[in-house]
């Protein structure tokens, strides 16, 4: 078994499960090395207020290498500082980054990745100057942990966009913490500065709320910007975590939604979202049809693939927002038919701490959350392949409260 020191070590602990129990721990899977438990002692921590400080040793599912499956390990969690909050995590969303960072992560002793940007967890101990949280409070932790705070980006709540580097949820270089990156939710505990908490209303379903706050507000964003309002065409490129969303929201705004799809089966969920109109980006026909219609398209899809036929579908001073693939977009766009409709392609990057928790009460306000089938820790390995095939409807969540008969 390996755990991470207060040194950000990764040392070996007890003995490993044998092949029986890891075969159940990772559902048929070969699975990392795993923690066979966690000391007593952490398990107490756990159940103090804002007396005990830490640093907290915490359960996490992660890996050390891009050629391991997920399994759990022993992290550490920093003590609480004067403004932070350690949150219980109650769950957690897979979002298709989690899988492009652990399948691209380079084996690094002591340097796993712990993935998880979508967590609603329970507050259990707060710094002594903590004023936007109270123990026992219910909070989300989105896609970041920290910023500078002080840039002319930060200052206008667009802490994403921080001119001195966003510490990300996992994966960022920890300034505060005791690795040398930040681990997300796929842990028992977190603990965040206060500012980087998001407030959760009551009677929230926690479970589908989770992916609010990345798949939402990464969707909510550019409508935000781009002014989408009753009346107008918006086309959703891409039905999955994001997209399915994506749709929710404009809906909710009284717009014409289309969803763009390579895969038939989901033509018939675009309509049950809410969307009027639902194409498959294979039939030519329906393209040329569409053509020149859309004052707003949101590309959700998390892979390159070429544009130009959907840039031909945007009105004159139109916008196709990429919010998905975050890899090198293909060449081939004409120029002569983005200057002469005036169209644009744009990219944006979740939203800020303000706009996350805007979405959260709208979406609270309206009763718009996630589809998501629920997971137990044992399941990530799977539930991975499953998305891989566009196996979900639309979003998995850990439940990680619960670690089932194995024990994983």
């Amino acid at each position: 078994m390996k755990r991470i020191d207060a040194t950000g070590d990764v040392r070996q602990i007890g003995p490993l499960l044998d092949r029986r129990e890891i075969l159940k721990a990772g559902a048929g899977l070969v699975a990392a090395p795993i923690l066979a438990g966690i000391p007593a002692g952490a398990q107490a921590e756990s159940q103090t207020g804002a007396t005990n400080t830490g640093p907290y040793r915490t359960r996490a599912y992660g890996t050390t290498s891009a050629d391991r499956p997920i399994g759990p390990i022993e992290i550490v969690r920093r003590t609480l500082e004067a403004h932070d909050v350690l949150i219980d995590v109650l769950y957690c969303g897979i979002c298709h980054s989690d899988i492009h960072t652990v399948h691209g992560h380079k084996s690094q002793e002591g340097s796993p990745v712990v993935p998880g940007h979508e967590i609603i967890g329970r507050v259990a101990a707060i710094g002594n100057a903590v004023t936007k949280f109270k123990v026992g409070d219910i909070a989300g932790v989105g896609c970041m942990v920290d910023s500078c705070r002080t840039c002319e980006n930060c200052e206008a709540d667009r802490e994403q966009n921080c001119l001195n580097g966003t510490t990300f949820t996992y994966g960022s270089p920890d300034k505060r913490g005791t690795a040398p990156t930040t681990y997300g939710g796929y842990s028992e505990r977190i603990v965040v500065t206060e500012h980087f908490g998001i407030r959760i209303p009551p009677g929230m379903d926690l479970a589908a709320t989770a992916p609010l706050l990345c798949a939402a507000i990464t969707t909510f964003s550019p409508m935000q910007h781009w002014r989408v309002e009753g009346g107008q065409r918006v086309g959703v490129i891409g039905l999955g975590g994001l997209g399915h969303m994506a749709v929710k929201l404009a809906v909710a705004r009284k717009v014409d939604v289309t969803v763009f799809t390579t895969s038939p089966g989901k033509i018939a969920d675009a309509k049950r979202l809410g969307a009027k109109e639902a194409v498959l980006s294979t039939d030519a026909e329906a393209m040329k049809r569409l053509a020149n219609r859309f004052d707003l398209l949101i590309s959700t899809v998390p892979v390159p693939y070429a544009m130009q036929p959907f840039i031909d579908l945007l009105k004159l001073d139109a916008t196709l927002v990429n919010v998905g693939t975050l890899g090198e977009i293909p060449a081939g766009l004409s120029g002569i038919k983005m200057v002469i409709g005036r169209k644009s392609l744009a990219g944006s990057l979740i939203g800020g701490i303000a706009e996350t928790q805007e979405v959260i009460d709208y979406c609270a306000a309206r009763g718009i959350k996630a589809d998501v089938e629920i997971i137990k820790p044992q399941d990530i390995n799977r539930a991975y392949e499953r998305v891989l095939n566009k196996d979900v409807r639309y979003r998995f969540v850990i439940d990680i409260a619960s670690r089932g008969a194995a024990g994983a």
